[in-house]
């Protein structure tokens, strides 16, 4: 079988129509970089009026078909796209567009009778190539996935029928291509399609795998039940993790066989059956929606994600309020004149309905909702036995739809948690440009405990941190809060790097030791293997100082468009104890960039870690006009779909504090220097144009001097930092005592320096360093 030359082209577009993601074999496509497309309508590379697509995908979760696109050069492109319309687990709802591009045709088909059996075989069929790409598809398989074998051909499983069964499936086909032995996955790709899944090698006559072949094998359905429905749609909607989904399978699962109409509408609050009826509407969201395909277009009252109230004494409020499923013919007067009055049972008239039934969703004791099932093509009206199937698949989906509520609570608090403690805006400094961002992950995991700072330091330096706490949900969560505020409390104290790293490593041996007594089997306790990575930057040495524990490297981009990694000692995670952390410096060239990132950035499950560091070199080391555009660029080119784990991503380009903004003096040891420091401050402050600020600002120096030279040890140095509207003071002395502010008593001579530099100055402190110490005061310009 002769290798073809084929690559697949993806792109996400939100509900607003604006572009949020673009691969490279889309660019290859239409020849438009992620950067000049991201963030911009889709409707921009259509050949054709956007309005035909806008209404070709309303009310739909998937569309296939052939679009006119305008390639950058201008050309027209007649393409079959495949897009996917999916929704997380917070409510967002986006559209994945794929479509596979082949250099060569397909090759020929086989000998009419092996043509036939592969088409006409019962069982869903496909054939991949060693490229996980759809090369065949029978009908059965068609029918089952609502798709023709051109618009799937040349596309891999998780483009085809996206979810957490076709990738577990991609991968069980890859381990089938590598052993060459048959394997199964016990998970269904679609309701329809059944289980279990095989995938067998095909084999030339050398013993070679030259493709793999997938059967879906049905599982033998009960006698009572229709063909296909019992047995299938409850276990599937229990593992889907959105509430959307699991009504849609029970809707799909009961049209035709079951039901020639069907809609699912669920309460926005579960609530426990009153057996009787309320005083007011009951105020409902349509969840799913199914008819006949020959019935599509007729009016079927609300749509999918609209409310509806139905009115006390209507069939579907009487079916809520007793938790009793009831079989009616329309004829009967509940049934008219709820349909006489009531807009959302214009379906009834619309197809002709002649037997309706109501059954209540139920689960653990709570109404969840209500579903509708309609006959209108068959003569028979529905019967006991229709009734305990609906009821059945029903209750399967209850159970479902509790756990996707329950699943998405959980998910909401925790991500709710997570974001009242990340940094709701970046801090205002002038060392750095930073740009940031953070995806959550899109497993049933839940949210992990992954974060990022910018924190600002004293002498116009920044530190930079981003973390990942081991674990996901709420413990993971509160463990990236309490470990960010102690990061941020010993940022403040100006420790080095590596020293914050040992005593945020103390940090989390406490937690663990205090939550391990309170609950001995919990997992992950404090945040023990957590990493992280601290950097501190200094615009006026142009140097970079780095330390991690455990934590993904740092790239970094020059100038001339070098990317490289920085060299920074890997050091052990956090919580391991008695371990050393060792720190790493390095200048910077203003103007690189710096990236930082955690680890599931490099780990999407499509490519292996080579690749992903090639792509993240090739998307850091392409020009971009902003930060942001970094940023996309980077998850664009490492991303295909939502991530497995959280990634946090920070960007930043360095600036440069230049000599003509920093004056620095060495002083002697010796009382009758203190009105030379005041000389060069005012000196230096004329030719800064901040003359105003020149009574204020000598003070402080007065002070700050005075208390270096009568208490610390000499060389003693004198420095002024000039930053956009903040001044800055600085007296260093190689001295390790800290100095402390004291209560002077009435005729005491000294004691008011500290207090009288605490009163002038916005902020102030001491910085030890390695030998001796800097005390500094910023003061603000902006009222001068």
């Amino acid at each position: 079988m002769e290798r073809q030359s084929t690559y697949t082209a993806t792109a996400t577009i939100d509900e607003q129509g604006i572009l949020t993601g673009w691969s490279e074999g889309a660019q290859r496509l239409l020849g438009h970089e992620a950067s000049q497309v991201v963030g911009r309508p889709a409707s921009a590379l259509l050949a054709a009026e956007a309005g035909a697509a806008r209404r070709a995908l309303a009310g739909r979760d998937r569309w296939n078909g052939t679009v006119p696109l305008r390639h950058r050069d201008g050309r027209r492109l007649e393409q079959g796209l495949l897009a996917h319309r999916r929704t997380s687990g917070t409510g967002a709802t986006d559209w994945l567009v794929v479509t596979s591009v082949a250099d060569r045709p397909q090759p020929p088909r086989g000998e009419p009778l092996e043509e036939w059996t592969f088409i006409q075989s019962p069982f869903p069929l496909a054939i991949f190539d060693t490229e996980q790409r759809l090369m065949r598809a029978n009908r059965r398989l068609e029918r089952a996935l609502s798709l023709p074998e051109a618009a799937m051909r040349g596309l891999r499983l998780p483009h085809i029928a996206p979810g957490p069964a076709s990738e577990e499936a991609d991968r069980t086909m890859r381990r089938v291509l590598e052993t060459g032995e048959a394997r199964e996955v016990q998970t269904d790709l679609v309701p329809d399609l059944g289980r279990p899944t095989v995938l067998t090698p095909l084999k030339d006559g050398t013993g070679r795998v030259r493709a793999v072949c997938l059967a879906a094998h049905r599982r033998a359905p009960r006698a009572a039940a229709p063909q296909g429905t019992e047995g299938e749609t409850g276990a599937h909607a229990a593992t889907v993790p959105d509430l959307a989904r699991a009504a849609q399978d029970l809707a799909e699962a009961t049209v035709p066989r079951l039901a020639d109409f069907m809609a699912v509408d669920l309460l926005d609050s579960p609530r426990t059956p009153a057996g009787a009826a309320d005083t007011g509407p009951v105020v409902l969201r349509r969840a799913a929606l199914r008819a006949l395909p020959e019935d599509e277009g007729r009016a079927s009252g609300a749509r999918v994600g609209e409310a509806i109230a139905y009115e006390p004494g209507s069939p579907p409020a009487d079916c809520l309020a007793s938790g009793n499923s009831v079989l009616y013919d329309t004829s009967d007067p509940v049934v008219s004149a709820w349909a006489a009055v009531d807009p959302a049972a214009a379906w009834l008239h619309a197809y002709g309905t002649r037997a309706l039934m109501l059954v209540p969703v139920l689960a653990e004791g709570s109404t969840l909702g209500v579903a509708l099932f309609g006959r209108h093509r068959r003569p028979e009206p529905f019967g006991p036995e229709d009734l305990r199937i609906a009821e059945e698949l029903t209750a399967h989906t209850a159970t479902g739809l509790h756990s996707a509520r329950r699943y998405s609570r959980s998910r909401t608090t925790t991500m709710s948690l997570q974001r009242s403690l990340l940094p709701h805006t970046l801090p205002t400094q002038a060392a750095l440009e930073v740009a940031t961002r953070y995806l959550p992950a899109a497993t049933k995991a839940g949210v992990g405990g992954d974060w990022f700072d910018v924190i600002p330091l004293s002498g116009a330096r920044v530190a930079l941190v981003v973390g990942d706490v081991v674990g996901h949900g709420i413990r993971a969560s509160a463990t990236m809060g309490r470990l960010r505020t102690a990061v941020r409390t010993l940022a403040d104290v100006d420790l080095p790097a590596d020293e914050l790293l040992t005593h945020l490593d103390d940090l989390v041996l406490r937690l663990a030791a205090d939550e391990g007594s309170a609950d001995p089997a919990a997992e992950t306790a404090g945040g023990i293997g957590t990493t992280c990575l601290y950097a501190v930057y200094d615009p006026v040495s142009r140097r970079c100082t780095l330390a991690r524990a455990g934590h993904p490297p740092p790239a970094v981009v020059t100038p001339d468009g070098t990317v490289r990694f920085l060299d920074v000692p890997a050091g052990p995670p956090l919580g391991l104890g008695g371990l050393p952390f060792e720190a790493f410096e390095t200048e910077l060239p203003e103007g690189s960039l710096l990236a930082l990132y955690t680890d599931g950035l490099l780990e999407a499950r499509d490519h292996d870690i080579d690749e992903a560091l090639d792509k993240l070199f090739s998307a850091l080391g392409r020009p971009s006009p902003t930060l942001d555009a970094v940023c996309d660029r980077v998850l664009t080119e490492l991303l295909s779909h939502r991530p497995d784990d959280d990634i946090a991503l920070l960007v930043a380009r360095t600036r440069a504090l230049h000599a003509d903004r920093v004056a620095a003096w060495e002083l002697d040891s010796d009382p009758t220097v203190v009105a030379r420091a005041r000389k060069h401050t005012e000196e230096q402050l004329s030719v800064w144009g901040l003359e105003e600020a020149a009574f204020t600002t000598e003070l402080m120096v007065s002070e700050l001097v005075t208390n270096a030279i009568r208490y610390g040890r000499p060389p003693i140095q004198l420095r002024l930092i000039h930053q956009d509207s903040t001044l800055i003071c600085e007296v260093y002395d190689s001295s390790g005592t800290t100095p402390h502010m004291r209560r002077a008593r009435i005729f005491d001579e000294g004691g008011r320096g500290l207090l009288l530099v605490a009163q002038l100055s916005k902020r102030w402190g001491t910085r030890h360093d390695r030998v001796g110490k800097t005390v500094w005061a910023e003061q603000s310009l902006t009222g001068f």
